[in-house]
């Protein structure tokens, strides 16, 4: 989600300082400018992260072979289309614009998943999964303490439950179809060899 959201904060920022005209004015603008530019950068990964797990769960619903993982898929389709539904009315509120489609990298991973079907698409699919909700959490998480833009901060406080609930299902439907767990450093659990296909890195997401 690179920084279409910076227009949002940048109104917010010249209705909330005083006019420029002295340093501290000046000072007020520009922090407040920076406390806007990373609510924007987590509203845009919000935006390219809830995109990839719809898409990845259209492809789950198509490709796995356990209907635990089928079902699994389906409620990622369901969950982030509504969150990202209400990401995108926010934004249009603000008048601002979100990404129409996942970045390459989320694309690299649904090519490498549309490219296995079976019980061997059930565990990579599902590796991705847990690493994923354990790091998106994780990143909620934060961005929840830290987000000073209030519409933005419901958003999170309203879609963080629902993603906790995703990494405990993911937990369970990866034990069933054999993905293989270890203990992560974030709540739940993370796949032993699990790659991240998103938000690498951005968390502590």
């Amino acid at each position: 989600m690179k920084h279409h959201l910076l227009a949002m904060v940048t109104v917010a920022a010249i209705g909330m300082v005083a006019l420029p005209g002295t340093s501290g004015a000046r000072q007020t603008h520009h922090r407040t400018a920076a406390k806007g530019a990373a609510a924007s950068d987590a509203a845009f990964k919000a935006a390219q992260g809830g995109m990839a797990e719809v898409q990845l769960g259209n492809v789950g619903v198509q490709r796995a072979e356990s209907p635990d993982v089928k079902q699994f898929a389906q409620r990622m389709v369901d969950d982030h289309s509504k969150a990202n539904d209400e990401l995108s009315q926010l934004a249009a509120k603000k008048g601002v614009d979100l990404p129409k489609d996942v970045d390459a990298k989320h694309k690299a991973a649904m090519d490498r998943l549309s490219k296995l079907s079976g019980a061997e698409f059930d565990r990579a699919y599902m590796r991705d999964m847990v690493s994923d909700h354990n790091e998106d959490v994780a990143e909620f998480e934060r961005e929840s303490r830290q987000t000073k833009d209030a519409d933005l901060r419901a958003w999170i406080d309203k879609t963080l439950p629902v993603l906790k609930d995703h990494q405990q299902m993911a937990v369970a439907t990866s034990s069933k179809v054999g993905a293989g767990t270890m203990q992560g450093s974030t709540s739940g659990q993370v796949p032993a060899g699990g790659a991240r296909t998103r938000h690498e890195g951005a968390a502590s997401r």
